[in-house]
């Protein structure tokens, strides 16, 4: 019993300086709260994080204090058509002693830091894509042969333009898939572009503090992993993600009409990572099922695709989760 009582301590003591960072973050990067409490959740589950929205919407400057408020060294990267894999990882240089002899050195690229903002990801080619999966999953990297460890914790907060597709490349479904959550950045309602142009035109600007260190975020991640969840949440993230896949028993008709392949398990690993994060941001000790419906659409979006069938009429990936997610909660309403 003294254990849970410490667990619960420890997690109020949490909150509360999560609280704090996000009146911190939001000084800087105003209204948005969905935005600002996903890219919390994606770090506090120690994940990586896909903004999605058009230029001017603030995506860098989020990810800018983001650094400063979760005390991160950060670096970015904007990415274009040539880039190349050594421009992010870094490479060997031939390097001549004083006593002439040579020896190779390595250089670290701007890979190497805590949290990475890659900028208009999807405009790098493929061979440059595929730089940087090993390090979005094992949190290292192989140069000449030599594996390499990045720092902890290592977080990518990547930005794309949904609109532009000129000189872009789609990204592989096995980076989409290393990315926790996809954060769509929408346009602010009237009264929130009000109070951006009053606080950001000004003589001064309000400037984020920070409230954690890195060894902090190691310590809430350790202690998101160790908040208790109910088996009905269990079982709610079970059956909303084998629902989505067209060949799973469970399947509607409409999800094996319109869905060309489902989420896979990486995609439940991190539904029960996220409802924990979405709870301890709220306040509550233990995540719930709304918490599932909740994160749904983050979490699964970028992991499924639609038939072109399904396009050509004019579906989109959205409704059909919330639709689920519906009947789900009144299992009477389903298809």
């Amino acid at each position: 019993m003294a254990e849970d009582g410490d667990l619960v301590a420890e997690i109020e003591a949490l909150e509360q300086r999560l609280a704090e960072a996000r009146d911190s973050i939001t000084r800087r990067f105003i209204g948005q709260e969905t935005v600002v409490d996903l890219t919390l959740s994606a770090l506090l589950c120690g994940g990586h994080a896909l903004l999605l929205g058009l230029p001017g919407l603030g995506k860098t400057r989020l990810v800018e204090t983001l650094a400063t408020v979760m005390g991160l060294d950060g670096n970015r990267i904007q990415f274009t058509p040539d880039l190349m894999p050594a421009d992010i990882l870094g490479s060997e240089v031939l390097e001549t002693g004083a006593d002439g002899a040579r020896a190779f050195k390595f250089i670290p690229g701007p890979i190497f830091c805590q949290l990475l903002m890659a900028d208009e990801i999807n405009r790098a080619s493929p061979r440059t894509q595929s730089a940087l999966l090993q390090a979005m999953q094992e949190k290292q990297v192989t140069v000449a042969g030599e594996d390499r460890p990045l720092d902890k914790p290592f977080h990518v907060l990547a930005t794309q333009n949904p609109i532009e597709q000129e000189g872009t490349y789609p990204l592989p479904e096995a980076q989409l898939d290393r990315f926790l959550v996809q954060i769509d950045v929408d346009y602010p309602d009237r009264d929130t572009e009000r109070a951006i142009l009053l606080a950001t035109t000004g003589a001064e600007e309000e400037e984020a503090h920070g409230v954690f260190s890195s060894a902090d975020l190691i310590a809430a991640q350790k202690l998101l992993r160790r908040m208790p969840v109910g088996e009905s949440v269990v079982e709610v993230i079970l059956d909303l993600v084998r629902s989505f896949r067209p060949d799973d028993t469970t399947a509607r008709d409409r999800i094996r009409e319109s869905v060309a392949w489902g989420p896979g398990p990486r995609a439940a690993q991190a539904l029960m990572l996220t409802v924990r994060a979405r709870a301890l941001l709220q306040g509550r000790l233990a995540p719930s099922v709304e918490d599932v419906f909740a994160m749904a659409r983050p979490v699964l979006t970028h992991r499924m695709a639609l038939r072109f069938a399904a396009r050509a009429r004019g579906e989109s990936l959205g409704a059909i989760i919330d639709e689920t997610c519906e009947s789900l909660a009144r299992p009477g309403a389903a298809a």
